[in-house]
């Protein structure tokens, strides 16, 4: 029987190999054909799709912000890479290649499997901009997913917003898994034997929406009455209107208040090397990556009990859910950790067992594999 072929469709090429390598994977040992589109690629990640066993296909994307000319030139180009290359399923994740795929596919009458990995921004932010990108996402995704086999959430709070807003309706076909997991032999466990010098270690955008100015304010203040702890902070200076700025950030550090890393490849080395994950976002999150291997590499965890995040602890148990934007709610687990450092093993443990239970990117994968699977016939 000949192969069948499904396409991902990514809206940057890092993320292929990031967050779906181990998908890529998975689809090709269980006998799939798989083209991988993105815009921008570079050599490198095209050299590592290509490794993998799969395809590197470009078309082009404006990521950000909205050109009605631009995004109607990227439909035309995944209509022809759909046609051209014979696709039996579309697999789209995040916004737009979700909108602008599943409206190519679907024109195409090729079935979809879109993946929603966190609503963002737009389903986020209160401005007036905020809202009237939110009205208009409603409309595209509207327009966009009715019609496809299969959406896939990392959240029920996320479909349950869609399932209100009227986005989707109540017989829309879907499915749930626990973000988009993580490798449990390339994320491994290290037990944590604390100090007098605990550690914190904060990874995502630096944008405030992700909490990092209030992890910056924690740390002022934790930093003063506790001069033996360390407050870390991984991630690229950005220059979205809600960003840190960088002088700020090397401004701390030089004062000795945080450890500021820049942006850093080896995760896995940082979460091993400090005591606890730190992510205080109150950004509309599927469920960050960045919890899942802090849960894997044994880091209790700190998050908010908002969408996406709350996901990732059992409170109590591997860490502590706080309320989103307050600051003495994040200041207060932070400070228990300093002054009850025997706690960092035994909830790092818990951590370990949680991500082995719900996180591990076998059992995702294969949920992901077998709903394909099912929507092409094939079980």
């Amino acid at each position: 029987m000949e192969k069948k072929r499904v396409l991902l469709i990514a809206s940057h090429h890092v993320s292929l190999i990031r967050f779906r390598g181990d998908f890529i994977k998975s689809l090709i040992d269980n006998g799939f054909d798989v083209f991988a589109a993105a815009p921008d690629y570079s050599e490198e990640i095209k050299q590592k799709i290509k490794a993998l066993g799969a395809t590197p296909v470009e078309f082009k994307l404006q990521r950000t912000g909205l050109n009605p000319m631009k995004d109607y030139k990227s439909i035309q180009e995944l209509k022809s890479i759909i046609k051209s290359n014979k696709i039996d399923l579309v697999f789209p994740y995040t916004v737009k290649p979700v909108i602008y795929g599943s409206i190519a596919a679907n024109s195409c009458k090729i079935p979809v499997v879109s993946l929603i990995t966190g609503l963002g921004y737009t389903f986020t932010g209160a401005s007036s901009k905020a809202k009237l990108l939110q009205r208009f996402n409603e409309t595209l995704y509207k327009l966009s997913i009715r019609k496809n086999k299969c959406i896939v959430f990392q959240n029920k709070d996320d479909y349950q917003l869609l399932l209100d807003r009227k986005v989707i309706p109540k017989d829309q076909k879907v499915d749930f898994v626990s973000g988009s997991g993580v490798n449990l032999k390339q994320f491994t466990f290290k037990e944590k034997n604390p100090t007098d010098k605990v550690s914190f270690l904060f990874i995502a955008r630096l944008i405030k929406e992700k909490g990092v100015a209030l992890y910056l304010e924690a740390s002022k203040i934790l930093k003063e009455k506790y001069p033996n702890a360390e407050f870390h902070l991984i991630g690229a200076p950005e220059t979205s209107p809600t960003a840190i700025s960088e002088d700020e950030l090397r401004e701390l550090h030089d004062k000795g208040i945080i450890i500021f890393h820049g942006k850093q490849k080896d995760v896995e080395k940082h979460l091993h090397n400090t005591d606890i994950f730190v992510l205080p976002s109150y950004y509309r999150e599927g469920l960050p990556r960045t919890t899942l291997e802090a849960c894997a590499c044994g880091n209790p965890i700190i998050t908010t009990d908002s969408v996406g995040c709350r996901e990732s602890v059992k409170e109590g148990e591997n860490g502590f859910l706080i309320e989103p934007q307050n600051l003495e709610a994040l200041a207060k687990p932070m400070e228990y950790f300093i002054t009850h450092p025997e706690k960092i093993k035994e909830m790092g443990i818990n951590s370990r067992k949680y991500a082995e239970e719900r996180f591990d990117v076998d059992i995702i994968n294969n949920d992901l594999v077998n709903i394909i699977k099912q929507e092409l016939n094939l079980n």
